[in-house]
């Protein structure tokens, strides 16, 4: 009869199983695929191959057979249930926004044309740009808009957009697509919800002309959702 199986060896056991099945998720559904579906797909056949693959060698000590199975089971049971509650379900948010008004242009001797912004004493647009969808339906403007006190803030009003899971909000360089991020992004954090009125503070060294489109992408799955690109008001 063999001896048990420590406790410590079953939990190292779970945390490689973990580990293995999280990695291939970011690997084959993030990384690789190109496409929202394919990514999609991807992921669910590394999930089955992997937990075969685990299984079989679990039958090697049987002790570690039933947490390696249980392991996989959950992961899948847990990865499955984020996914479609994220795709299937609306999530609305209502924030009361900044608003700004255009910002007055005064003659300043030193220019040679009358195009510089009067000093901020109250909220002000600085940028602005409609969404459009990428690989889903987008709709709804994207407004940069400066504080007197120098912050700025970006809003996002009558918005829309289609739910996913992992959903960033990413000021992004350079051309953006349903597969693409650009060169370079700033992340936001996440989508506060697909529907509906919120805002992002920005740092103030973000660079405006650089920075100059709103994506919403799903991070989980290298997919962009939505785009807007800013344009100075």
């Amino acid at each position: 009869m063999a001896p048990p199986t420590p406790l410590w060896m079953k939990l190292v056991a779970v945390a490689v199983v973990l580990v293995v099945m999280l990695a291939g998720l970011y690997l084959f559904g993030g990384v690789l695929a190109d496409g929202y579906w394919v990514s999609v797909g991807l992921a669910v056949a590394w999930f089955v191959l992997a937990g075969a693959v685990l299984g079989k060698l679990a039958k090697r000590r049987p002790g570690l057979r039933w947490p390696v199975r249980a392991t996989v089971l959950a992961a899948g049971i847990g990865i499955g249930a984020w996914f479609v509650i994220g795709s299937t379900t609306d999530d609305r948010v209502n924030e009361r926004v900044v608003t700004g008004v255009t910002p007055a242009r005064v003659v300043d001797p030193a220019q040679p044309s009358p195009d510089t912004p009067a000093p901020v004493r109250r909220p002000t647009n600085l940028a602005r740009g409609a969404f459009s969808g990428l690989s889903t339906s987008g709709s709804g403007a994207a407004t940069v808009v400066q504080l007197p006190d120098g912050s700025r803030k970006l809003t996002l009003t009558s918005f829309a957009v289609a739910n996913g899971p992992d959903l960033r909000v990413y000021l992004s360089a350079g051309s953006v697509g349903a597969n693409a991020s650009g060169a370079a992004h700033v992340d936001l954090g996440d989508l506060k919800g697909n529907l509906g009125d919120q805002q992002y503070s920005l740092g103030r060294d973000v660079d405006l002309r650089r920075y100059s489109t709103v994506l919403i992408w799903c991070r989980a799955f290298s997919e962009g959702f939505a785009k807007a690109s800013l344009r100075p008001v």
